[in-house]
């Protein structure tokens, strides 16, 4: 029997790892421990039981503005425990967040193999996103099994890595197509749901908003994008404007002070991923700088407008799902009223995936573990 260890922390990864958690627990070949950092405690822990899932281990690591070198030393040392007292054959990390990287690196540094999935995106910005383009970039030096979800992803990594390592990078596609469609298919029915006091309909024009990227905090560029935000509500008043705001008391208090008196802007604490996935589902626009969304939201043809200079998702972009548009209030305003004025759904194939990717990594590891 082989131990499977997943390390992860915030409901992204959760979300893209319950497809392959799941399918691993039905199989007696092998154990799987299941670590959360609680990297986002209160959201991973919302996602975990969403999907039915317990975690075995959970390091409880956040505090109070925590910067990142405080809180990447406390996972190196709670991780260490976690390696010291259980026999690993494989770590699975999912993406590029603090957990996953230090998931990578605790590893590494025990000599267990690391199976990245959602391996070989890339800006090649360092601080566009940041930490993550550098952290992804780090995974990638010292993972096993690269599980890339485009052919993008993978010529990025064909190009970096040296070539006795490109027989380990595999075309998946993306795990969160399949939780996507998973939950899509439970909720096909669903015409309504409340957020605060206010019934959303499938009926309702909805834009649905998320600002969450650390860069994004800067006041100049949150600036930006909220005074947008005021305007397109004014032109548009008879769209609702929904924003589930950032846990960051900081972030939140600007978005409020803003914000509050706009009577068509609906702002929320954070929703339920089937909320979320009902939003971008009957939205006509939404203004994002997620890169879950940006997979996700073109299974329903609903056009995007990217609240970053760089994305490392460049095949929604070149296939018309995606516009670039960066914080700047007049180009927001502007890409923004051009959808809304005429909305249409983009009917096009999503380019990343179409829910076989968790099956796929399973496959690729069985044969691993097989010779």
């Amino acid at each position: 029997m082989k131990t499977i260890l997943f390390v992860f922390g915030t409901r992204p990864e959760v979300i893209k790892l319950a497809p392959v958690i799941l399918k691993f627990k039905k199989n007696p070949a092998y154990k799987i421990i299941l670590c959360n950092t609680e990297q986002q405690k209160d959201l991973s822990n919302q996602a975990l039981n969403f999907f039915g899932i317990k975690a075995d281990i959970c390091l409880d690591i956040m505090s109070f503005n925590q910067n990142l070198s405080d809180l990447g030393a406390l996972l190196l040392l709670k991780l260490k425990e976690v390696f010291t007292n259980n026999k690993i054959d494989a770590t699975i990390i999912q993406g590029d967040t603090m957990s996953a990287f230090y998931g990578a690196l605790s590893a590494f540094y025990h000599k267990v193999f690391i199976f990245h999935i959602e391996a070989g995106l890339r800006s090649y910005d360092n601080f566009e996103p940041f930490p993550e383009e550098a952290l992804r970039n780090m995974i990638s030096k010292i993972a096993t099994l690269h599980f890339a979800p485009t052919s993008l992803n993978v010529k990025f990594l064909k190009k970096e890595l040296k070539k006795s390592c490109h027989k380990n990078i595999f075309q998946t596609g993306n795990t969160s197509i399949d939780s996507l469609m998973y939950f899509y298919k439970k909720q096909e029915r669903l015409k309504e749901i409340k957020i605060n006091t206010y019934k959303i309909t499938s009926k309702d024009k909805i834009v649905l908003i998320t600002i969450h990227r650390r860069e994004n905090f800067d006041k100049k560029r949150l600036e930006g994008i909220l005074k947008a935000i005021v305007e397109l509500s004014k032109y548009f008043c008879d769209f609702k404007f929904i924003l589930p705001m950032h846990p960051n008391p900081n972030v939140k208090n600007e978005i409020k002070s803003n914000l509050n008196f706009c009577k068509n802007i609906i702002l929320s604490e954070a929703l339920s991923y089937e909320n979320i996935i009902f939003l971008m589902r009957y939205s006509a626009l939404i203004l994002t700088d997620s890169g879950g969304i940006q997979e996700e939201a073109p299974s329903f043809g609903t056009p995007l407008l990217i609240l970053r200079y760089k994305t490392e998702r460049m095949e929604g972009v070149r296939q018309g799902f995606a516009k670039l548009v960066g914080t700047n209030k007049n180009k927001i305003i502007k890409e923004a009223s051009s959808i809304l004025a005429f909305p249409k759904k983009i009917n096009k194939a999503n380019p990343y995936g179409d829910a076989s990717a968790s099956d796929k990594i399973i496959h690729i590891i069985e044969g691993f573990f097989n010779g």
